[in-house]
């Protein structure tokens, strides 16, 4: 019979091996999502994230081998009752580092089909170059953007650079959840305003403008919407009447979730949204079929069904609807030095007679052309969203006409 010090140290030292080797295994990426998945990355993006997936295994590993260098030195028992809490603490973060690899892992696995590749790699694509427009003139870096499909109502992000559930390692790319569901993604460009807001640091100031600029509790109320209406105004400066749309389309639940104010929720009530991206569109487009989207709208979800609570906060919200707009589009901010988001993007460009003049104008080559696709890429989203949804009739034409050039711009940024 083995002393009752030996049989701890002999059990330790066989748990030592068992993680160690399950550290070498969580070395192989290709364990996580399939050999054709990360090809179908573009390269500074498979690079990107490979690096970072391996540095958080490579830190798991000298945790490692500092345990073994414990256990070996350990003599009493109170020294190998001390090896024991760091075995415990490094398995601990062995399965934050497997959570993490799990998480990219899955992600690019839903590129394991060559269309399926190329329509994310588009996404990537349309995302980054919504950042880049905003950015790139301020001075900052545009950061990598991995898409991915999952299921569920809404969009996502885990923003770069955010610290992960290892509690060392960044997120080295923006990881973007799409929808199933999502016929036109402008949801995407919404997320992409996430980070970019959060790159810019701009909405402590959007939250101050709006808290005094509406002022009691209503000023209150949106300040603790700024980032969400931030990320909706983003939205639309790049893809227009089409993402008020595809907002429309994912809130349009039940009366009481769309009329019912959440305390602490960062998220606007969704009858104020879709009527805030309205608001948007008759500030900077005049009139348009936003108009019969707000009008029904307010038929079916009516403020007298509104809770005792929710009704006085919303009825009071919705005359400021025209402030708020002002405030988050028009008014200039240090963030955005010295300039409106409005000016730093342009609504107009998505304004639908542009995007019609931009039809005439790209004629048959606007969606076949890689120059075209590639420079106009998300005007052509917009166009699309605002097509389907202003001739619905059409809509199967146009989204296979959306399908088609995406398709092209995911193979070209592969290639590139």
């Amino acid at each position: 019979m083995a002393s009752a010090r030996a049989a701890v140290r002999e059990q330790l030292a066989r748990e030592v091996v068992h993680w160690s080797t399950a550290t070498d295994q969580l070395g192989d990426v290709s364990r996580f999502a399939s050999v054709a998945a990360w090809r179908s990355l573009e390269r500074y993006l498979d690079v990107a994230l490979e690096t970072a997936l391996r540095a958080a295994v490579d830190r798991l590993r000298r945790q490692c081998g500092v345990v073994k260098a414990r256990l070996l030195a350990a003599e009493t028992e109170a020294e190998l009752q001390g090896v024991h809490r760091e075995l415990l603490a490094y398995r601990r973060h062995y399965f934050t580092v497997e959570t993490m690899l799990n998480f990219y892992g899955q992600a690019i696995n839903t590129r394991t089909t060559p269309a399926q590749g190329s329509y994310l790699g588009a996404c990537d694509f349309l995302a980054r170059e919504s950042l880049r427009l905003l950015l790139e003139p301020l001075g900052l870096p545009t950061p990598p953007v991995l898409t991915y499909l999952d299921m569920g109502l809404g969009a996502s992000i885990m923003k770069y650079g955010l610290r992960l559930w290892d509690g060392r390692s960044l997120s080295p790319v923006a990881a973007v959840k799409l929808v199933h569901h999502s016929v036109s993604p402008t949801s995407l460009i919404h997320e992409t305003g996430h980070q970019a807001a959060h790159q810019l640091g701009w909405l402590a100031e959007l939250a101050a403008a709006l808290e005094r600029g509406l002022g009691g509790q209503i000023g209150k109320l949106w300040a603790g919407w700024a980032s969400e209406t931030a990320a909706d105004a983003y939205a639309f400066v790049h893809t227009g009447y089409a993402s008020v749309v595809a907002l429309h389309d994912v809130l349009a639940g039940e009366p009481e979730a769309v009329l019912h104010v959440q305390p602490l929720d960062p998220h606007p009530t969704g009858y104020l949204r879709v009527l805030l991206g309205h608001a948007m569109c008759r500030r900077f487009f005049g009139a348009g079929p936003w108009d019969v989207l707000a009008q029904a709208w307010t038929q079916l979800y009516r403020l007298a069904d509104a809770d005792e609570v929710s009704a006085p906060l919303l009825a009071a919200s919705v005359p400021a609807l025209p402030t708020v707009v002002e405030l988050v589009l028009a008014r200039p901010y240090r963030a955005l030095r010295g300039k409106s988001l409005a000016e730093r993007i342009d609504p107009a460009r998505v304004r639908p007679d542009a995007l019609e003049a931009l039809a005439r104008s790209g004629g048959n080559a606007l969606t076949r052309s890689s120059d075209w696709i590639r420079r106009e890429s998300l005007r052509l989203l917009a166009l699309s969203g605002y097509r389907m949804a202003s001739a619905p009739e059409r809509s199967g034409e146009v989204l296979r006409e959306q399908q088609d050039w995406m398709q092209a711009l995911g193979r070209m940024a592969a290639a590139a």
